[in-house]
């Protein structure tokens, strides 16, 4: 059987009986196609063209082959096509950390539809390693966590952290000394399961301590958004992420009277392989940079 370049290469040639002008169309030099063309017949054991005056047309031989080698690639462009069509219409999968996802992505989602009205993306919650042959696109992650090499990365923006409780419970948790806020000593801390040294990790950063009498009286959830659920409800303090917070600030829900400090990790947009300029993922991309560099800080 002959390469498919090669046939490829009679094709051309038979189809515009020029060896010259196959060579133009295929972006080749004329030795190139001649040799093609001269390894089919080879392949094939008999001659395929007469060449006659500097031109060349096909014998019984070379017509009987062109009309198959024609069919097939015109049968194969056309599946190549098809093909195309499916993954331009098929939904982009968005992965993104549950917390991230309700709290800040969710209420902010309307903007990129009424963007981007022809693009259909599947937003799917997850964190940690992205598991790429699911189908995933493109993942918001924190950089908390290694990811391989290989993968292409778009990081966001800083993630900034600090402690935030309902604004009827700021006195109950929260000492005043002048502009200043510190926590109470018997004031109720609110941790999660899925980010367990939050608070360990923010009174090292910040260099603040936090008195052993909070030993007694933390509240350990299973998820992170039900610590700041807990908050906004009154049951104690969280370590909010500002990017997590800042519509409940806004709302009057939770206040942060220690503000926010950054933690030294990022939310990064992942993929398996870098996206084309001007693709589906390139637009996503953007918006994301866009929200979270402007409005995310």
């Amino acid at each position: 059987m002959p390469s498919l370049v090669a046939l490829r290469c009679f094709e051309a040639a038979a189809r515009l009986e020029s060896f010259s002008r196959a060579a133009d169309e295929l972006h080749l030099t004329h030795g190139a196609v001649s040799r093609a063309v001269r390894s089919v017949e080879d392949e094939l054991g008999t001659p395929l063209f007469e060449r006659r005056s500097r031109r060349v047309f096909l014998n019984d031989h070379g017509r009987l082959l062109f009309e198959g080698v024609h069919t097939g690639l015109a049968q194969m462009s056309r599946a190549a096509d098809a093909v195309r069509q499916r993954v331009a219409r098929r939904p982009l999968l968005l992965s993104c950390e549950p917390t991230l996802l309700m709290r800040w992505l969710i209420p902010r989602w309307g903007d990129f539809q009424a963007q981007h009205p022809g693009l259909t993306v599947h937003l799917v919650a997850g964190g940690g390693a992205v598991d790429w042959g699911s189908g995933i696109d493109l993942a918001i992650r924190r950089n908390d966590f290694d990811w391989g090499r290989g993968t292409h990365v778009l990081a966001l923006c800083d993630e900034r952290v600090g402690p935030v409780c309902a604004p009827h419970k700021l006195d109950a948790f929260f000492a005043q000394g002048g502009e200043h806020f510190t926590l109470r000593a018997d004031a109720a801390l609110l941790h999660s399961k899925t980010r367990p040294q939050a608070w360990e990790n923010w009174s090292k950063q910040q260099q603040v301590s936090i008195p052993s009498a909070h030993a007694a009286i933390n509240l350990v959830l299973e998820h992170f958004y039900l610590s700041l659920q807990a908050a906004s409800a009154g049951l104690g303090v969280a370590m909010g992420p500002q990017l997590l917070v800042q519509d409940d600030i806004a709302a009057g829900r939770l206040v942060a009277p220690m503000g926010f400090a950054a933690d030294g990790s990022q939310y990064c947009l992942l993929a398996r392989q870098a996206w084309g300029q001007g693709s589906a993922q390139q637009q996503i991309a953007d918006w994301l940079a866009m929200q979270m560099g402007v409005g995310g800080a």
